[in-house]
């Protein structure tokens, strides 16, 4: 069975390693605190789930889920996730992270500064424009009219596709933006952030979003 290296335990990380462990996939799941301090977490998900370091987590995982906050993107492992898709999930929120200068003036996304810190992985854009709580509430079976969509974005169609066929199994469809270039299109404060939207909306949207804010 796959297992997913889940880097940061906070609200999307949780919801991530919850419907996981109900699809069938193994979680190892990590934080900043320690590997005791999940031990309740990893008792609600069940045998699937077990607790590890980052490093663990993410020597662990057949692909990973980093869920930090963005300050803290440059303490994320490089070496055990080499070669494999990386899904960041991180949204710049200045107020938390510190102001980040190539972020504000729109010369990098999010997911670019990642990708440059693990530049052997393959980085994509995944669960970052939902509420934590619709991870687990909003998936609809494929063909449901109206239903909910998620945006991705990489410079690798592999890791595209592995996003895109994760999506439909928690219950979305997928609007591929493209390279991570096009990533800041469902960042922040954007039209197509953490709205409810089927996939012709999330595409509308994506095209109204502007770079600089």
């Amino acid at each position: 069975m796959t297992t997913i290296g889940i880097i940061g335990a906070g609200h999307i990380g949780s919801q991530v390693a919850r419907k996981a462990v109900e699809l069938g996939y193994d979680v190892v799941i990590s934080n900043s605190r320690g590997p005791e301090t999940l031990a309740e977490l990893v008792t609600e998900l069940g045998p699937r789930a077990r607790a590890a370091t980052p490093a663990e987590a993410a020597a662990a995982g057949d692909f990973a889920v980093v869920t930090l906050p963005l300050k803290s993107y440059q303490d994320i492992p490089a070496e055990p996730l080499e070669g494999k898709i990386v899904i960041d999930t991180n949204n710049y929120y200045w107020e938390r992270d510190g102001r980040i200068p190539a972020l504000d003036a729109g010369e990098a996304t999010t997911s670019g500064l990642l990708q440059k810190h693990l530049p052997t992985s393959k980085v994509a854009k995944g669960f970052n424009h939902i509420m934590a709580k619709e991870i687990t509430s909003d998936g609809t079976p494929a063909g449901t009219v109206n239903r909910r969509a998620l945006a991705t974005a990489s410079d690798y169609p592999e890791a595209s596709e592995l996003v895109a066929k994760l999506y439909d199994e928690f219950g979305f469809d997928t609007v591929n933006i493209g390279p991570l270039d096009e990533s800041w299109r469902a960042e922040r404060d954007r039209p197509a952030y953490v709205i409810r939207q089927n996939a012709a909306e999330l595409k509308d949207n994506l095209a109204k979003a502007t770079r600089t804010i």
